[in-house]
Parts: structure tokens; C-alpha cells; sequence
């Protein structure tokens, strides 16, 4: 009987690897195994390290060590010779002691980069593969590429790191940084040697996501179960994972599969420099259907508004919001520690939220949530650079206001003692540093700045002081208002030791809130400043949005004064760029000859400082415990930082 069963499994396998091997034909693809010789090729081999008898993943054997008989299957490991031929034989007579007694002979194989190709057991993987076994047993021998820059490769030596600590190939990382963040996320410290119980009940519940993702992957994207689950992770427990049935692992990846698509695309985040002035219109909800009559908005602060400029100046634009739209919008306020953002999101929608404005990067994980279980629900973070597609991000292009007060400071600083005091070192944050240097360097030439931080210990203005500083470019106000004070804008302080204010970047929120008030209401939010809707959808919009302007004060000189508003005006039509001239790094390395234009990417991620700046951008560890949330989550060196500390998520 088992012959007859073997032999019918092979039929069965036999048109399998057929029709394999004609659609990579018609496709003009390899429809054999790959050779691991071929994939080497030229390339040259850091070492070979026998790592002894595993537990090999079916799914990434991928070929042979040598050509040797690779014609006798197809790629997918399927038989491509007739049943009546020696090798259709001794498949059949093996696929019958495997129904008798099962294979127990390990295969021998070499792993170059996750994939496997054998030396000795092609029939063996044939068979078990034709049965769909998940795994089979291997003495391998790891092949290891020399270190290089390449990502993959970084990767790699990651997960070899991770192999020592695990034991396991079935989850498969391919960007740098994941290894480590997938054992933070399973509640195990950096350097945790696992169990052998630990292995198997992780094993357990992996099969089961990989199940639920082979079944949600129609589209066949080309992300690993493994980076999926990293996705999946950052809104769940891996307890969750263990504890949900396969109905509710399938609805729960669905929620966030825009995430995970995601992964596929070279540059997932569409940055908005600013919506159209006309949105386009939804006629169809302009005729009724569907047509939003009011909405609900609920602002979700961190902290107190009068004890935080910031808060302050997103609650100034509510009320602009308010003023502007009338009883066409009603808002709500709620205020929570980050921990409690959840809950207080989940509120906000039970009391009838249609829209979710997060003041605060570190929300993020919140908005993420939300956005996944309520996904009619419009959500919205205060950050940038955020691959989340279902949560819209949006920020101000800071470094154009910059510019100008630089200009102005430059042009105030008879001695040329100018300080500047930088908040924190996150995205876009290190490109107004060196525009407000690059607009000092406009009007005062030989001028050093002297660069200071706020989130390490220390008071930096006094620092400034002590050092001669007569003009400070400090911390800038939330928005237009009658205060004027050490703690705000850039200012100038005379030989009796008074303070004269020149100038300060405000941001004004309202005018987004209004405009994505409108858009809801002319059923045009799907298209506010998108051009690719499968994208993450990030708003950087500056000066020409009036969403960030530059106040002057009106008591400069009037050469000065007037000198400022040339600069402002061309800053907003486009026709000044503070990065399109000839800039050198502290390190002498030029970074722009005069011809290049920074892309916005670039501007959002520069993590170097001009050679007219004295200072030096610092380190995580440096940072006061306060500050480090907020740069964790949008730092410039984020990707490169640990996972994070049990005592940071307690922050």
C-alpha cells in the first residue's frame, strides 16, 4: 500500500515541479534550483563556520552546493523526471520508508545568507517538501560574507548574534537593528542564551503568525513572516500572539497590513510640502452621499498648555480652528501622560471622535493602535518621518524660519558672539541648526556659533554667557504673543546687561487644523497633499503654508528690518534656498559645491553640522531622562539606538 501511496505522491509532486518549471520559463526566469556556486560567484568569503545539526526551514532551501543534478528538479524542489526513470525510482522507494518508518538522516548543506543548498539529500528534501513538512534536520555549514556596509549584510551578522543566543533560523530580519529589538520585544535581555522550552513555545506561536500571514499575503509581497511579526509587534504583546485564536490573529495583521506593505517600498513615506490651495472635490459627498455635516475633533496633549509653549501653541491653533469653522466643528480637549495615551485616545473615540490630533511624538504608538482598531477614525501624530500608514503625520520645516533669524543675528553681532540653544537632536532638528548658521554666514561672515543643548545637563545660556555670547538664538515661542523673555526667540543683550529682542520663528497650527477640517468636509482628505495614497502620508509644510512664519521684531534697525522681510518674502515663493550654496561639515567634508539641491529626506535626516559651528550634536546616553523618550522615537541616530529599557517605558 505504501508503494501505491508513494507513487501517487510522486505523480502528484512530479506535476507540481512541472508546472513550476514552465511558468519560469514563460516568465524567463531560473526554473532550477539555485547553485550555490553561482551565487558566490566572485564574491569573496569571510570564513566557513560548521555550525553543526539544526532544525533547517523547508521554505529557505532554495538550491544545490554543485550543478550535479539540479535538472532533475525544479525550483521549488518538486521532480521534473518521469516515474519510470533510476532517479523517479529511489524518490518513490524513499517517499515509501518515509510513510513506513520516516527519514531521519539529516541532510548535509551549506546556509550562505539565510538560504540553504544541499550537498547530500536532495531526494530527502524533495519528499518532505512534497508533504509540506515545515522543517527538516541538516548539519550545516555557514558560509559568512565579509562585513560591509551593505544593510543585508549588516543584518546578517546580526542574526548570527541572534543564532547564538536562539538557535533558530525561522525568523528571517533583513534591515539592521530588528535582531535586538525582536528580543527586547519578547521580554529577554540583549544577551539571553534561550531555553530549550523558550524555543519551542516561541516556535509554537511563529508557525501560527506565519500561518495567518501566508493566508493575508495574496499579494505575495516580498517581506519575511519574520519582519511582518516586528510590525505586528509594535502594537501587541508576543503574550497576546500566544493567547489568540486564528480568527483573531488574521483580523488583527489585517488591521495593520498597510503597515506591512509598507516594508516592500524603497521610500514608504510620501512628505506633503503643502496641500494644494484648492482641494480637489469629492462631488459624489458633495451631492449627499456620505457627506460629513459636523465633526468632532479631539486634541490629545501630553501636558499642561500653560506649562508648555508647545502645548500652548497647538492650543492656540484649536482655537483659531474653532473661530474659523464655528459650529461646523466641535472640539475636545484631553490631557494624559504618555503611558495613558491609549486609554484616553479610546475615550476620545467612545465620546464620538471622528478625528484625533496627537500633539507629541511619542503618541505614536498610540495613534497606531487606534488607527488599527478604528480605522474610520482619522488619526493624526505631531512628528515626522513616521512609515505608519494609517497614521498621518505632520510638522513644520523649522529650518526656513531659521534661516532668517540667522540673518538677523548675523547682522546684529557687531563681535560676532552668537549662541544658539537646540532643543533636542530629532529629525529636521539639526537642518535649522545649520540654516540658522548658514543665514549668519549671509550677513557676518567670519561669525562663529557657539552651539549649545537644552536636554543635557546644565544651563546652556548661562554657558553662552560666561563664554561672551551677546546674541542667543534660544528656544522659540508657540506662537504670536506679546512676551518677550530669556527663554524665548533670538535676542540681543546690551552692555548693561539688558535683553532686546530681534526675531523668532512662530508656528501657527490652526491654519492645518482648518485645512484638514476642510478637506473632511469637501471629502477631499484622501487627497490632502497625496499623490501616492499606498505611502505614509508625513505634512512638512513651511513658511508658503502659514503654518510656521517669522516674527520681527519692529524696533530693528530699519536697513535690518527691512532686509528681513526680503528674505521672508523669498523664502515663501521659493526663490531662496538656505542649503543651495557651497557648505563644508566640522570635518572639512564639503557637502554641497553651490549646484545641489537637498532633497527633503535629506534635510529631514542630516546628522552633521557646518564647519561655522562650535559643538557637537550629543549622544543618547548624554541626554537627560526626560529628553530621551522624544528622541527614541524621532533622533536622528533612532534606527542605530538599543531597544528600549525597561526604566525608559516607566519615563
Amino acid at each position: 500500500m505504501s508503494w501505491t501511496d508513494a507513487t501517487t505522491q510522486y505523480a502528484r509532486a512530479l506535476k507540481q515541479g512541472q508546472k513550476y518549471h514552465n511558468a519560469c520559463v514563460i516568465r524567463g526566469q531560473n526554473p532550477y534550483p539555485l547553485v550555490l556556486d553561482d551565487v558566490l560567484g566572485e564574491s569573496p568569503v569571510a570564513r566557513r563556520v560548521p555550525v553543526g545539526l539544526v532544525e533547517i526551514p523547508m521554505e529557505q532551501i532554495v538550491g544545490t552546493t554543485t550543478t550535479g543534478r539540479k535538472s532533475a528538479f525544479a525550483g521549488n524542489f518538486m521532480p521534473l523526471l518521469d516515474a519510470t526513470t533510476e532517479f523517479g525510482n529511489k524518490w518513490i522507494n524513499l517517499c515509501t520508508s518515509h510513510l513506513t518508518d520516516g527519514i531521519h538522516d539529516p541532510i548535509v548543506c551549506y546556509e550562505y545568507m539565510g538560504q540553504f543548498y544541499v550537498t547530500e539529500g536532495n531526494k530527502r528534501v524533495s519528499v518532505l517538501k512534497s508533504y509540506e513538512c515545515p522543517s527538516i534536520r541538516g548539519n550545516v555549514t555557514r558560509v559568512v560574507p565579509p562585513m560591509s556596509d551593505d544593510p543585508k549584510v549588516a543584518a546578517y551578522y546580526e542574526f548570527m548574534n541572534f543564532f547564538q543566543l536562539s538557535n533558530l533560523y525561522d525568523v528571517w530580519l533583513r534591515q539592521p537593528g530588528q535582531y535586538p529589538k525582536l528580543q527586547a520585544a519578547l521580554g529577554l535581555e540583549p544577551d539571553h542564551v534561550w531555553s530549550k522550552e523558550e524555543r519551542l513555545n516561541f516556535l509554537y506561536s511563529f508557525r501560527r503568525f506565519k500561518a495567518a500571514f501566508t493566508r493575508l499575503n495574496a499579494e505575495k509581497l516580498d517581506v519575511t513572516a519574520g519582519e511582518a511579526l516586528m510590525v505586528w509587534l509594535a502594537l501587541h504583546s508576543f503574550t497576546e500572539l500566544e493567547a489568540m485564536d486564528a480568527a483573531a490573529l488574521d483580523k488583527s495583521l489585517a488591521a495593520i497590513w498597510p503597515d506591512v506593505r509598507l516594508l516592500t517600498q524603497q521610500s514608504p513615506i510620501q512628505i506633503s510640502t503643502e496641500a494644494a490651495q484648492q482641494e480637489k472635490i469629492n462631488w459624489t459627498r458633495l451631492l449627499g452621499f456620505g457627506r460629513v455635516s459636523h465633526l468632532n475633533m479631539a486634541f490629545i496633549h501630553a501636558f499642561a498648555p500653560e506649562k508648555s509653549a508647545w502645548i500652548a501653541a497647538h492650543e492656540l491653533g484649536r482655537e483659531h480652528l474653532k473661530e474659523v469653522m464655528g459650529d461646523l466643528v466641535t472640539t475636545t480637549v484631553y490631557q494624559c501622560p504618555y503611558e495613558e495615551a491609549y486609554e484616553t485616545m479610546e475615550k476620545a473615540v467612545e465620546e464620538g471622535a471622528q478625528v484625533i490630533f496627537a500633539t507629541t511624538p511619542p503618541m505614536i504608538g498610540a495613534c497606531r493602535q487606534i488607527a488599527a482598531k478604528y480605522p474610520q477614525v482619522r488619526v493624526l501624530n505631531c512628528s515626522l518621518s513616521m512609515p505608519y500608514a494609517g497614521v498621518r503625520t505632520y510638522y513644520t520645516r523649522i529650518h526656513e524660519g531659521k534661516f532668517l533669524t540667522g540673518a538677523i543675528a548675523g547682522a546684529m553681532a557687531k563681535d560676532g558672539g552668537i549662541g544658539y540653544v537646540a532643543n533636542y537632536p530629532i529629525i529636521g532638528t539639526i537642518a535649522g541648526i545649520n540654516a540658522f548658521a548658514l543665514g549668519v554666514r549671509l550677513t557676518n561672515p567670519t561669525a562663529r556659533v557657539k552651539l549649545k543643548w537644552s536636554c543635557v545637563p546644565g544651563n546652556p545660556v548661562e554657558e553662552l554667557l560666561s563664554e561672551g555670547v551677546t546674541v542667543i538664538s534660544n528656544r522659540d515661542t508657540g506662537a504670536s504673543q506679546p512676551h518677550w523673555a530669556w527663554e524665548w526667540g533670538t535676542y540681543q543683550l546690551d552692555s548693561s546687561g539688558g535683553l532686546s529682542p530681534l526675531a523668532s520663528p512662530r508656528w501657527h497650527w490652526g491654519k492645518f487644523y482648518e485645512r484638514v477640517a476642510r478637506s473632511i468636509f469637501a471629502g477631499s482628505w484622501e487627497t490632502l497633499g497625496v499623490e501616492t495614497p499606498q505611502k505614509a502620508v508625513n505634512y512638512w509644510w513651511g513658511m508658503s503654508s502659514g503654518v510656521i512664519d517669522v516674527e520681527l521684531y519692529d524696533k530693528l534697525p530699519s536697513g535690518i528690518l527691512q532686509l528681513g522681510n526680503i528674505l521672508k518674502k523669498g523664502l515663501i515663493d521659493g526663490t531662496i534656498d538656505p542649503f543651495l550654496c557651497r557648505i563644508a561639515d566640522q570635518n572639512g567634508i564639503i557637502r554641497n559645491d553651490g549646484s545641489h539641491v537637498f532633497t527633503l529626506e535629506e534635510l529631514m535626516h542630516m546628522n552633521w553640522l557646518c564647519d561655522t559651528l562650535d559643538g557637537s550634536i550629543p549622544a543618547y546616553d548624554d541626554l537627560l531622562p526626560a529628553s530621551q523618550p522624544l528622541v527614541r522615537h524621532l533622533g536622528v541616530e533612532r534606527d542605530s539606538l538599543q531597544p528600549e529599557t525597561e526604566e525608559e517605558k516607566a519615563l
